[in-house]
């Protein structure tokens, strides 16, 4: 039964990677063509059809999906039209800037949404409850470029203690990684109050009280973990809410990584780095998926046994 469960999620992971590598080709071999931005305007047409025959765009619309599935397949992601160097090699320079500006926002949505939503919940019906709550609604509504901007002004314009643009130091880190994890920690906050809250009335709650066990250790070793499916459900889908918010965030901080080649890829016409990036972020968002709901068999044993 286990095998199975692996299984079936296993191959759904790959049947939507093989529908979103399809639906980015057609869109973007249909939404224009890259010659008009990547050429000059005077060019003549022996450069355009070089161009063409190059990067076979001569081709008609199926045998072009056949090579680029074929080379998928074989590991080939083709090569940047703008500069002819592997587009792999391109992503990989910016991976790790993106790796890190996204590692440090989710440690920020932690510390921040996780603790905020025990105390509305160990706090609910009071001042702290409505404050907590409050600034969680404050935080996941507010537009990641808005916020990112105000930051700049107070931070680097006024105050002048961060950088308000590039990469380097722990400083520059701060405020992309502060304005994209705020999204996630106010959403993470409303979620872990509502799901703290469905657990602290249990039976097994109030018999851990009356034991005299700790509250803190009712909070972490009874509670928490009871409540932690609809947690998990949050932490692995606003992986993905990372990965969109990167682009704006990056973009907003001058921040060299995949979110940023991303924009420049798409304003460039450069098809095959967009495809290579759109099916990157696709596998990502949905391999977080995956271990999310590999998480929830590991965690509850009877999600395992469903058929």
């Amino acid at each position: 039964m286990d095998t199975r469960f692996w299984l079936g999620k296993s191959a759904r992971t790959l049947i939507t990677l093989w529908i979103v590598v399809t639906f980015a080709f057609i869109v973007l071999r249909t939404s224009g063509d890259p010659v008009v931005a990547l050429l000059s305007p005077d060019a003549r047409p022996d450069e355009i059809a070089q161009f063409r025959a190059r990067w076979q765009l001569d081709r008609s619309l199926p045998e072009q999906y056949l090579a680029y599935f074929s080379n998928l397949l074989a590991g080939n992601f083709g090569n940047s039209y703008h500069d002819g160097r592997p587009v792999l090699a391109i992503i990989a320079e910016r991976l790790p800037n993106t790796l890190l500006l996204g590692g440090f926002a989710y440690l920020v949505a932690l510390l921040l949404g996780i603790p905020a939503g025990i105390l509305a919940a160990l706090k609910r019906g009071t001042a702290v409850d409505r404050g907590v709550m409050t600034l969680a609604v404050f935080g996941f509504a507010l537009p990641n470029f808005f916020l990112g901007i105000l930051m700049i002004l107070l931070f680097s314009l006024n105050l002048r203690w961060l950088p308000s643009s590039g990469m380097g130091t722990f400083l520059h880190l701060i405020m992309p990684s502060v304005t994209l994890g705020v999204y996630v920690a106010g959403t993470l906050a409303r979620f872990t109050r509502s799901a703290m809250l469905d657990v602290l009335d249990r039976p097994y709650m109030r018999t851990a009280a009356a034991k005299g066990v700790p509250a803190l250790q009712r909070i972490l070793l009874h509670a928490l973990p009871n409540a932690a499916i609809p947690i998990i459900t949050v932490l692995g889908l606003n992986l993905g809410a990372l990965v969109g918010g990167a682009v704006v965030v990056e973009t907003v901080f001058g921040w060299p990584g995949i979110g940023r080649l991303l924009v420049t890829a798409v304003a460039s016409r450069d098809l095959a780095l967009v495809q290579a990036l759109v099916l990157m972020l696709a596998a990502f968002m949905i391999i977080a998926n995956l271990l999310v709901d590999l998480a929830y068999g590991l965690i509850d044993p009877r999600i395992r046994t469903r058929k």
